[in-house]
């Protein structure tokens, strides 16, 4: 018997974006109708933020993991507030979704103009990105390489980030427990098996990425490509992915996490790991140049295997990209992203960086709070 053909995957594209105070913004509007979009002007005038807008459309708090408050107009008062909206159209179909900050209170989600939670954001748009701040990831402190773990599982497994919360609150929970000199079983007991729970989620989140991203890497590899060949692991306390093992451990350790007044195990202790497979040498010991080709080679293949999983493509925000880039790299670069058919916003100070581009991307100057069409 025959086998259907798979169903090509669901093209998801940013038609519009709109933001209110927000940022350097008091007002501004963009709309796109190409696959790339290009955002070029000088240095602070607010092409990072147009990005930053975007990726609030998508669970937690953006690429910069900034405060809500911080991200009301400069000069504003906090009571205003600030609000990005967008329209996605995903073959054919068009959602309106938005989010944003009212006076004090939390952050508000809106789907076709119902209230909504940030988690069901995922499922309208799977958004992705890379900025200059994450160059020194490979080199730079655990939490870091953790959080952009769990971005990239959060692509995968939309409830991840809840989980996560989840599994924080409960950690908390027990530590506070410990500084309280609570003696009850039965406490630790409810506290602990919400923390296997969720706990036990986020590690089987944290391997599946692994393991189908190192496949994928190895995929692309064998293809042939411009940026080397990443082969990623977990390392340190990665937690457990079976719940009753991991709640055993809990359990087992209460002594010596009462001692230490913290949990000693569990998913928070992970770490990311990264070979330059070529190499055969840890992404911290390579160059500058080198960690940042593996780090755009890594982003590259997760929205690959964020397109075949899903079945989607994944919006790509890429701040910066093409900087340190030689001419060679950045046509291999933009070959690429054509070839994922994902939509990609790019930033740069100079339209020329983006010359390999050609005629595929819309373009926009950025400059003094306004965005702009460019020819």
């Amino acid at each position: 018997m025959l086998r259907p053909e798979p169903k090509p995957p669901a093209h998801v594209r940013l038609t519009r974006l709109g933001l209110s105070n927000f940022r350097n913004y008091t007002a501004a509007q963009l709309s796109a109708g190409r696959d790339h979009v290009v955002l070029f002007g000088p240095n602070g005038a607010g092409k990072t933020n147009v990005l930053e807008g975007i990726s609030l459309l998508s669970p937690g708090r953006g690429l910069r993991r900034a405060t809500y408050k911080a991200m009301v107009r400069q000069g504003a008062p906090f009571e205003t507030g600030w609000a990005v909206s967008a329209r996605i159209d995903k073959a054919g179909e068009e959602t309106a979704i938005g989010t944003g900050l009212q006076g004090e209170g939390s952050r508000i989600v809106r789907v076709n103009g119902a209230d909504a939670r940030p988690d069901d954001l995922t499922g309208i748009a799977r958004i992705l990105w890379l900025t200059p701040a994450m160059d020194g990831l490979f080199t730079g402190g655990t939490s870091d390489r953790r959080r952009f773990l769990d971005r990239l599982a959060l692509a995968l497994h939309p409830y991840h980030g809840r989980r996560a919360s989840a599994y924080e609150r409960a950690m908390r929970q027990r530590n506070k427990m410990f500084e309280d000199g609570v003696n009850d079983p039965n406490w630790y007991e409810a506290v602990e098996r919400e923390m296997a729970e969720h706990g036990s989620a986020m590690a089987a989140a944290r391997l599946d990425l692994v393991i189908k991203l190192n496949a994928a890497q190895a995929v692309r590899a064998a293809t042939g490509g411009d940026f080397p060949q990443a082969l990623l692991g977990l390392s340190g306390d990665e937690g457990d992915a079976d719940g009753p093992a991991f709640l055993r451990r809990l359990r087992e350790g209460r002594g010596r996490d009462r001692g230490a007044g913290r949990s000693l195990s569990g998913p928070h202790r992970v770490d990311l790991s990264v070979t330059h497979v070529e190499k055969d040498m840890p992404a911290s010991l390579a160059s500058t140049g080198e960690q940042k080709a593996l780090l755009i080679g890594i982003v590259l293949g997760h929205a690959a295997l964020v397109t075949r999983v899903t079945n989607e493509t994944p919006i790509l925000l890429l701040d910066e990209v093409a900087a340190h880039l030689d001419p060679g790299r950045r046509a291999a670069l933009y070959d690429t992203l054509e070839g994922l058919g994902a939509q990609t916003f790019m930033t740069g100070t100079d339209d020329s960086l983006f010359t390999a581009l050609g005629n595929r991307a819309d373009r926009f100057r950025v400059e003094a709070g306004a965005i702009t069409p460019a020819g």
